[in-house]
């Protein structure tokens, strides 16, 4: 089957068992594919069933239900209002841009998908309401943002449209008395051990996720099985169920080999080797015995045994079949695009999202509601703060006379929580003693040089520190400028010793500012590490390394991150240590080109803002 007339089956599907198949991931962007799928959907779906859509912003209110402050100021009793979902019980939510949901609204949708209704207390009343329902998740994900991997696992079919063009139509491949017939049939579909254990161990071979997913192939063998009208799940079922659910999650290809060694196993090949005493008896077989022969075109019931037996063992096993054509099923280059992202996902930021997550103040995105009045930026919620009064207006003794007034408490009051993402500001000391200028300190200025541009990028602050002689000096204090902060980069003399436990203390003082700004600072040391000049300016190699590490492990104590990048031709077992002392990352220069270290300092920011 194409890639269209796979997603046309998901679609099919789907329409059959929505509550049971958990839903579809829609991967794709803004395209005539996507809406043409949900046209589709649409069509198979009954007639009556709700299809509803939601923000990925949605309140839990409106959500999960709530309180409905226009009639419980009415009624002047607490009454609740339904959500969105359990509006749309029996049918289907469309959830737009679904990489960009919240844990908390993705753990709300978990806890429907798994208990098929909306139970919640909240504002003072309890809800409980069915909603069976079936999701669809638009994912139009590009960089970073993915959608939740505690939802993905809890439906069945992921579809990537984004490699169909405009010319690629979608055409249905059932029509929607097909789809009703196969509703009605599925309670009484039945699925044979065998083809249990199959689906199980292809999930298994494939590494396609939790047992959850394993359910769902079976739920969706059972729904195949119905469209075609029939009452028993077929290997062709099995086949194409996992075709659907684990190709898009398969983690690792197994090896076909053992597969192989199965059916060519020496048990197959013990009919054949009686076979000639079968067809032609023996030259000493007595007269009595070959007159009571059977004719050759006439085998004799033993004989019909033995070699339908033969043919039953050098029959295909049903994993075997459900394996290859799931194998064939991969998209091509699909795990080395699996390993690519895995390494984004604790690797490089997307420009403008290196800071990390902070609370307060009155700009930034919404993010819940704090009990408590207004105080310095904080804003008031008025509506929070009124569904929060609203049901305690009979006891507090709002009369006919007061109508159209609330009655509001200082604990009444709601103000609104805001997130938003602080300035990073990402300090590269640089080695410029006469050891790193013998050695790489050119190299070393141009990785610097291309650093600074990715932060550029990324609108981050920088910082240039540079430490040769007896002490480090701040070269460039925390700027955006990037012309500037190649300029005296370029300028930067080389020669003298090797301050680096000064070096570090510097790099100290500049991240304890940033932090008391409210910003997130990330170091980024380039040295050999060979210190040879102590805090106090003496020489020394052994006092200097002792100070360096004393440094470093005050660095560690202020919770800075760092990432220590060795430019010694041959990496050192001091630089190592001074690393390991605070507690940063460990990059040997002659192991990492400047690509490499571009990717490993956008990780290091990542994981700062963590």
């Amino acid at each position: 089957m194409s890639a269209a007339e796979d997603a046309a089956c998901a679609a099919a599907l789907f329409a059959v068992d929505p509550a049971g198949l958990g839903g579809v991931c829609l991967r794709s962007l803004v395209q005539p594919a996507r809406g043409h799928w949900l046209e589709m959907l649409r069509d198979l779906l009954p007639a009556g069933d709700p299809v509803r859509r939601i923000p990925f912003n949605i309140s839990d209110g409106r959500l999960l239900g709530g309180l409905d402050l226009t009639a419980t100021l009415a009624a002047n009793r607490p009454i609740a209002e339904r959500g969105a979902l359990a509006a749309a019980h029996g049918g289907v939510v469309i959830l737009s841009m679904a990489e960009r949901v919240s844990a908390h609204t993705a753990a709300c949708l978990n806890a429907v998908l798994d208990g098929g209704a909306v139970i919640t207390q909240r504002e003072g009343v309890l809800i409980s309401d069915p909603a069976r329902l079936g999701l669809v998740l638009q994912d139009e994900s590009m960089d970073e943002e993915r959608v939740p991997a505690s939802l993905l696992d809890r439906l069945a079919f992921l579809v990537d449209l984004n490699g169909f063009d405009l010319r690629t139509c979608l055409l249905p491949l059932h029509d929607h008395e097909q789809v009703q017939e196969a509703r009605r049939l599925l309670p009484q579909v039945q699925i044979e051990a065998e083809l249990v254990a199959a689906l199980c161990g292809t999930s298994l071979a494939l590494g396609a996720g939790s047992p959850r997913v394993s359910i769902l192939a079976l739920r969706a063998a059972r729904a195949m099985a119905a469209l075609d009208g029939r009452s028993r799940v077929c290997t062709d079922d099995a086949v194409a169920a996992g075709r659907l659910v684990f190709a898009p999650r398969a983690t690792r290809v197994p090896n076909p080999a053992s597969s192989e060694e199965r059916n060519n196993s020496p048990t197959t090949e013990t009919p054949n080797a009686e076979a000639p005493n079968a067809e032609a008896p023996n030259a000493e077989t007595p007269p009595g015995a070959a007159r009571d022969a059977q004719p050759a075109h006439s085998p004799s019931p033993e004989e019909r045994g033995a070699t339908e037996t033969g043919a039953r063992e050098e029959a295909p096993r049903p994993d075997d079949v459900i394996l290859a054509a799931t194998r064939a099923a991969i998209p091509h280059g699909l795990l080395s695009r699996l390993r690519i992202e895995a390494a984004a996902r604790g690797g490089p930021a997307a420009p403008g999202r290196a800071g990390a997550l902070r609370t307060g103040g009155s700009r930034g995105r919404p993010a819940g509601v704090q009990v408590g009045a207004s105080r310095g930026h904080a804003r008031l919620n008025v509506m929070e703060t009124l569904r929060a009064a609203a049901p305690w207006q009979r006891l507090r003794g709002r009369t006919s006379a007061a109508k159209g007034r609330v009655l509001i408490q200082p604990g009444d009051f709601r103000t609104t929580r805001y997130l938003r993402r602080s300035q990073t500001l990402t300090i590269f000391a640089v080695d410029a003693s006469g050891s790193s200028a013998l050695n790489r300190l050119t190299e070393a200025k141009g990785a610097v040089e291309l650093l600074l541009a990715d932060c550029y990028v990324r609108r981050d602050l920088v910082a240039v520190i540079s430490f040769r002689g007896r002490r480090a000096d701040v070269l460039l204090p925390p700027t955006r400028s990037l012309v500037r902060a190649k300029r005296n980069l370029a300028g930067m003399p080389g020669g003298g010793g090797t301050p680096l436990a000064s070096a570090i203390e510097c790099a100290a003082l500049l991240g304890g500012q940033a932090k008391r700004r409210g910003e997130t600072p990330l170091l980024v040391l380039l040295t050999d590490g060979r210190a040879n000049v102590a805090l106090d300016g003496s020489g020394g190699r052994d006092a200097a390394h002792a100070d360096a590490l004393e440094a470093a492990q005050r660095l560690r104590c202020s919770r800075i991150s760092a990432l220590f990048i060795d430019t010694s031709p041959r990496p050192s077992a001091a630089a190592a240590e001074v690393a390991t002392a605070m507690h940063a990352e460990y990059l040997p220069l002659p192991f990492a080109d400047a690509r490499a270290l571009s990717s490993v300092v956008s990780a290091a920011t990542t994981r700062a803002a963590r």
